[in-house]
C-alpha cells in the first residue's frame, strides 16, 4: 500500500493541514500547534512550498534548553531545514522504514514541491491497526480449516 493510498483510505481521517511560514514568530508555531493538536508543522513559503519542518522537539532545544527566550525567534530560527518527505506515491513501508532511520515522529508528503499532507507515527498506527482488526474479522466470517487436508472444522 502507498502513502496516498493510505490517505484516501475509508477509515482514515486525516487532520486539516496546518502550515507557517518562516517569518511567524514561534510564539505563533506553537499557539496553531496548540489550536490544532499538533506535533509538528510544515514550513511553507509563499508559493505553499515545503522549505522546513517545525516540532515540539525543535522548540524545546532551541527555545527553552539553550535558557534562550522564544518570544522574538522567528521560526526560520528554530525550523529543521533538511526535511526527510515522503511522495504520495511512496509505499508505506517506506515512510515507515524513514522515520525509524531519521528518528523523527512526523514525515511531511509532498507532490513535487508542495506539501499534500503529513504522516504522524500515530497516523501509520491507527491506520495498520484498523487494516489488521478488519482482516481479524475478515478470516473470523470463515470456518477454521483443519491443519491438514484443508477440512472444515467446527468452531
Amino acid at each position: 500500500m502507498n502513502v496516498s493510498e493510505m490517505l484516501k483510505a475509508m477509515r482514515f481521517k486525516p487532520q486539516v493541514l496546518v502550515t507557517v511560514k518562516p517569518d511567524e514568530l514561534s510564539s505563533a508555531a506553537i499557539q496553531k500547534m496548540a489550536d490544532y493538536n499538533k506535533g509538528a508543522l510544515p514550513v511553507c513559503n509563499d508559493d505553499g512550498e515545503l522549505i522546513g519542518i517545525v516540532t515540539e522537539r525543535d522548540i524545546l532545544r532551541k527555545c527553552f534548553a539553550r535558557e534562550g527566550s522564544f518570544k522574538n525567534k522567528t521560526v526560520n530560527d528554530i525550523m529543521t531545514k533538511k526535511v526527510a518527505i515522503a511522495r504520495p506515491d511512496d509505499e508505506l513501508d517506506y515512510a515507515i522504514k524513514t522515520m525509524k532511520k531519521e528518528k523523527i515522529r512526523h514525515l511531511p508528503v509532498a507532490d513535487g514541491k508542495k506539501i499534500v499532507g503529513i504522516l504522524s507515527m500515530r497516523d501509520i498506527l491507527g491506520f495498520q491497526y484498523e487494516e489488521t482488526r478488519t482482516r481479524i474479522r475478515y478470516m473470523q466470517m470463515f470456518p477454521r480449516r483443519a491443519a491438514l487436508g484443508g477440512v472444515a472444522t467446527s468452531l
